[in-house]
């Protein structure tokens, strides 16, 4: 156990939470700019979307490894430099006019915010105590509405102020990064410190345990869902005409319910259990997606509202799952938050590659109906975990 007081560690978790959401609105920042980055240094879109793919790929599945890395080294280092990686990364990139460049800064972000998450989501259970759901729902809320924000904030000020005001916004990460070394408390070492310090063995650990697979299969299947609409889902918009701010916007819903969901999953989590929260999460997400097959020609309004409660429901279950892997590994906090949170997404980011060419020929709505029944499937392996978190 650590020796902070309540309020200390209260505010630690604030720090790290509006230090979250701060490094996500950098995550999402370059979506809305690369059609008119491409169109200034002369690439087309398909090498953009190539190059935004394959570094986030790159990074992602790099974050175990940050995470590795934060639970040996016992300082909180990778969230400040992190943030500050990518808060100057991603604007700079904005403004740059040589392709080479622009690739090494989106890498460069994406490698920042790999080391902030997995340190910083280990971070929230070591000051939680008793509180360790309801600290990372607030966590992954915050995460969740900033990366709902990033391109909202980036396309508004590239339109009215132009790019080169893009950097300004640098300076809001540079300062938060600066008040989280102020304001978050040193690690203390605890009985949970990780005491073998081969990399192999800690993951061979991991991957040999059986609710630490089952939580990353629930893992992955969130990530699965909630990548392939973010992805496909605009496409299938344009293509019924939809202006670029009603794409926008729909996505922004579709984001901030899911911030919704996380934020709210403790409360279920405390009343009904952590079986109830996995399954609602990974079985109703199925009809609805059938729901919205059925009706977004003939009822786009109540589509939307079928598709925003998609966004709600995937994300339900996320700070529930990172913390039950936390606690049945919680020498392991910051690698498995880093498997969970970080693999997942290198992972589907190249099985959307494939995904994106097979609905081409398929269609969208026929690939996301299919990817939906995965979950629902799935949900069969939750009766094997706990029904409540220990705290």
């Amino acid at each position: 156990m650590t020796n902070y007081e309540q309020g200390e560690s209260k505010k630690a978790v604030c720090w790290l939470s509006c230090a979250h959401g701060i490094t996500d609105i950098y995550s999402g920042f370059l979506s809305p700019l690369m059609p008119f980055i491409a169109v200034k240094i002369g690439f087309s879109l398909a090498v953009a979307t190539m190059v935004m793919s394959v570094s986030q790929a790159l990074a992602s599945t790099i974050q175990p490894l940050f995470g590795y890395i934060a639970d040996i080294s016992k300082k909180r280092s990778l969230i400040f430099w992190g943030l500050i990686l990518g808060a100057l990364s991603y604007p700079l990139a904005a403004n740059v006019n040589s392709f080479g460049l622009l690739c090494i800064l989106i890498l460069l972000g994406n490698l920042g915010t790999s080391m902030f998450h997995p340190q910083a989501m280990g971070l929230v259970p070591y000051f939680s105590n008793k509180n360790s759901v309801y600290n990372m729902s607030i966590f992954v809320t915050f995460g969740t509405i900033g990366f709902a924000f990033g391109p909202i904030i980036s396309s508004s000020i590239f339109q009215f102020l132009g790019a080169e005001k893009l950097l300004f916004i640098s300076c809001i990460g540079l300062v938060m990064a600066f008040l989280m070394f102020i304001c978050v408390p040193k690690i203390q070492i605890t009985e949970n410190a990780v005491k073998n310090r081969n990399i192999f063995s800690a993951f061979r650990d991991i991957f040999n345990n059986k609710t630490m697979l089952i939580l990353l299969t629930m893992g992955l299947m969130k990530t699965l869902i909630q990548s392939s609409c973010s992805i496909m889902m605009p496409f299938l918009w344009k293509d019924f005409g939809y202006s670029p701010v009603y794409i926008g916007f729909s996505m922004f819903l579709f984001l901030f319910a899911g911030g919704i969901g996380s934020l709210l999953s403790h409360r279920f989590e405390k009343k009904l259990g952590a079986k109830f929260v996995f399954y609602s999460s990974m079985t109703i997400t199925f009809p609805l997606m059938i729901v919205y097959a059925l009706t977004y020609k003939i009822l786009p309004i109540f589509a939307l509202c079928v598709f925003v409660a998609v966004g709600f429901l995937t994300a339900f279950a996320q700070p529930v799952t990172i913390v039950m892997a936390q606690k049945t590994l919680p020498q392991y906090k910051s690698i498995v938050s880093g498997i969970i949170n970080g693999f997942t997404w290198g992972l589907v980011a190249v099985l959307l590659v494939i995904l994106g060419v097979v609905a081409e020929r398929v269609g969208i709505m026929e690939i996301l109906v299919t990817l939906a029944i995965l979950p629902a499937i799935a949900s069969v392996l939750v009766k094997y975990l706990p029904d409540k978190i220990e705290e």
